[in-house]
């Protein structure tokens, strides 16, 4: 017999019987699965009586149980010596449950329903003869344990029949709504209801393209004595089910997941709403997945009926961002650092952006096919974004992405088409990166040019009567700026992880403060030598030196500045430019060597003693040395602009 014969059959003449049914069913669902708890609580408590325990007071009044003395029932239950429990009304409780699943099962009809396991009324009845009847307050563990069992290879139970119940419910209920507001099927409305359903699916129907062919967001809606209830099924998961409850302008909603870190980014989703939150309570159930689910109810209580909608309008909006989100926060994760994930999540699903059509666009590959292309060399599978272009680089760039997978899929553009964005904008933001790390090598060359200048201006002054302090006062610039250019070359080393042309200014930036550290030494050797007219000669021998040091700093920093526009088939003149200084570069290190000799000439036939032939030795190594480091970092950079740049 079909499922439509089998309504037909129960309600005979009068159709409209079922749909009461049905709506006293949904209702006494809810009750037994309190009670359910409301006994697993109580034992619990028995068996670990110093640890917190909650009343169940909310979700009793979410069930519409109005006796408030089994608010009490979890505080005073106790553990007996023989493994039984003394839970107060124990016996009342137990006669509840069986009336709840009962009535439950008065839509069901006798005959066997081919869909689910078994025959309803038969398998409540073999639970019943196997259950041990509570004693007044005293209960078995075993009975317990028997009733709200949730695993199918311990047997039957009264919560598993209470589950596939509810399921067929679910069935007959899709079935008889012959109504659809907006999308929900509805049945036994009033007029009242119609506007705040209609807000709820406002709020479904405006992001529910997001979720693109994913199925889910299902909605019914109904009522039942002076609460209009509102099911929407989010996604495919057994557990992932938001039930909402409105009575006056008052809504309260239930909202159970099996990710606790999708259920507290769920809560999170309604700032500039006042909605209380109660305690989120994790359950054990193996139907579901790790057998875990957790359950959360919050209230909002509107001043107004604009308000409720509102509310409702935001409610169902945020529905399409919890489909798949965890999917989505594991790809994302490989990218970002833990928090910056569930805050890229949470900026797509307020933008309205959301998720799903990065994973449909190809989710993690995608990043990792523009990364290969872009960057030009191997990268770990998995390896974080961040690391690449830092994180709050890493974050705006898969803010791009998101955006750009949700724009383009929703005017249908070819997924290809996302692609080749994707690796434009990677490639905007790496050659960003890149113009970083050279604006930090040329302040660095700036800071090399200073110290350089100093050292030529000091030696210039060598022959006056001042000339002792001023090497003093040069010496504490040098090693002031040189503090500085180690600064820098550690800005360097954090904003280059990977990525040869990353990687390449990081080396430039390193071995650039090679020179620096050689004129700070210069400069404080100068400290140590005799100054004024009486040793002049030897000072004068060495200011060609210095100031061929400075031509050669502002060579570099120039290189530096037109090597930012030199590319493949850019204009011919900025790598003319950048080769010439280059070249510059090259010859001023071949006349520091030819100006050392004369120094050193000069050094042996006017130095009075051994220190201050050492010292001036040293002195002009120290320049000579920072001259062939600046011929090393001009040729660094033709090479690399050569074979990398210009043939990459």
């Amino acid at each position: 017999m079909t499922e439509k014969s089998r309504i037909l059959s129960n309600i005979g003449e009068s159709e409209l019987l079922l749909p009461a049914l049905v709506n006293r069913a949904l209702v006494a669902n809810d009750r037994a699965k309190y009670f359910f708890t409301l006994l697993q609580a109580a034992k619990a408590h028995a068996d670990q009586p110093d640890t917190q325990f909650s009343d169940l007071r909310r979700e009793r009044l979410a069930s519409a149980i109005e006796d408030d003395t089994l608010d009490n029932v979890v505080a005073a239950s106790a553990k007996l010596p023989d493994n039984s429990y003394s839970i107060p009304q124990a016996t009342r409780i137990v006669a509840d449950v069986l009336a709840e699943v009962k009535v439950m099962l008065a839509p069901l009809g006798p005959e066997p329903d081919k869909k689910t396991d078994g025959e309803f009324a038969l398998r409540l009845t073999r639970l019943q003869d196997r259950m041990v009847e509570a004693r007044g307050d005293v209960i078995a563990g075993g009975t317990i344990g028997r009733m709200t069992s949730g695993s199918r290879s311990r047997g039957d139970s009264l919560h598993l029949l209470v589950m596939d119940a509810h399921k067929a419910l679910n069935r007959i209920q899709e079935k008889i709504s012959a109504e659809s507001i907006d999308g929900a099927r509805v049945y036994g409305v009033d007029a009242k209801d119609r506007p705040l359903i209609q807000a709820f699916m406002r709020g479904v129907n405006t992001t529910a393209p997001l979720k693109f062919d994913h199925p889910g967001l299902g909605t019914t809606a109904t009522r039942t004595g002076k609460r209009l209830l509102i099911q929407n099924d989010i996604g495919t998961t057994d557990a992932h089910v938001l039930v909402v409850q409105i009575e006056a302008n008052t809504a309260t909603v239930t909202y159970t997941d099996v990710h606790l870190q999708r259920l507290l980014f769920f809560q999170r989703m309604f700032e500039g709403f006042d909605v209380q939150w109660e305690d989120t309570r994790s359950r054990k159930d193996s139907a579901f997945e790790d057998g875990v689910y957790h359950l959360c109810l919050g209230t909002f209580e509107a001043t107004t009926d604009a308000r409720l909608a509102d509310f409702l309008t935001r409610l169902g909006s945020r529905l399409v961002f919890l489909i798949d989100w965890n999917r989505a926060r594991k790809r994302l994760r490989r990218f970002l650092p833990k928090a910056e994930t569930l805050d890229t999540l949470s900026w797509a699903a307020e933008h309205n952006h959301g998720h799903m059509a990065f994973l449909k666009a190809g989710g993690e590959q995608l990043i990792y096919d523009a990364l290969e292309f872009v960057v030009k060399s191997q990268l770990r599978f998995g390896e974080a974004l961040h690391e690449v272009l830092g994180v709050k680089r890493a974050i705006s760039y898969l803010r791009f992405v998101i955006k750009c997978c949700s724009e383009s899929l929703l005017k249908g553009e070819h997924e290809t088409f996302i692609q080749d964005q994707v690796r434009a904008e990677l490639f905007n933001y790496f050659r960003s990166s890149q113009q970083s790390l050279i604006d930090i090598a040329a302040e660095h060359a700036a800071l090399v040019v200073e110290i350089a200048s100093g050292v030529r201006d000091s030696l210039l002054k060598a022959r006056l009567p001042n000339a002792a302090s001023n090497f003093r006062r040069n010496a504490t610039r040098a090693k002031e700026w040189e503090k500085k250019a180690d600064a820098l070359v550690n800005r360097a080393r954090t904003a280059s992880k990977q990525g040869d042309a990353l990687e390449f200014y990081c080396r430039l930036v390193e071995a650039a403060d090679d020179i620096a550290d050689e004129l700070e030494e210069a400069a404080f050797h100068l400290t140590l030598l005799p100054a004024g007219p009486l040793h002049a000669p030897l000072y004068g021998t060495m200011q060609p030196l210095g100031s061929l040091l400075v031509q050669g700093a502002q060579e570099y920093l120039k290189a530096l500045e037109t090597a930012r526009d030199v590319r493949r088939g850019g204009a011919r003149e900025d790598m003319q430019d950048f080769l010439e200084s280059v070249h510059r570069i090259v010859s001023i290190e071949h006349r520091t060597d030819e100006a050392e000799r004369s120094v050193e000439t000069s050094m042996v036939a006017d130095a009075g003693d051994f220190k201050q032939l050492y010292l001036f030795c040293e002195a002009a190594k120290n320049l000579e040395r920072a001259a062939d480091g600046l011929m090393h970092n001009g040729l660094m950079m033709r090479d690399y602009v050569l074979q990398q740049v210009m043939s990459g």
